[in-house]
């Protein structure tokens, strides 16, 4: 007799019952269609006290209808101005430093020019 064997097998037990954890199946008929149906209707959501509901890609708020969205469509125009005006700005302060190291360096080299003369001229005498 084999000290491991097949004297001791367990029987499997069976698999249990899956309980639904949601409450809808409580729920009548015409609110369950409400809560699951296929009407979603668009995802809406309330922050700060402004209602926001999201329409063609974007959120829109729902108290100030176009006025709110027109403002913040002038705005980011405005931004993208802005930020248009401050890349030319950068640009030109770059070229205007550009410019002032090569005038910087012409001036140094003119300066130890002159000097070259005055020693040139120094010795002569």
């Amino acid at each position: 007799m084999p000290l491991f064997g097949n004297s001791f097998s367990p029987k499997k037990t069976p698999p249990r019952k899956s309980a639904s954890l949601s409450s809808l199946h409580t729920l009548d008929r015409s609110i369950r269609e409400v809560e699951l149906g296929l009407e979603y209707g668009q995802p809406a959501m309330n922050i700060g006290g402004q209602s926001w509901k999201f329409e063609d890609g974007q959120w829109m708020t729902e108290s100030g209808g176009n006025t709110s969205s027109r403002e913040l469509q002038r705005l980011k125009k405005r931004n993208v101005q802005l930020e248009e005006e401050n890349n030319l700005l950068k640009s030109k302060i770059e070229i205007l430093l550009d410019m002032l190291t090569e005038t910087t360096v012409e001036c140094c080299q003119m300066e130890k020019e002159v000097e070259g003369i005055k020693t040139q001229h120094r010795r002569k005498k």
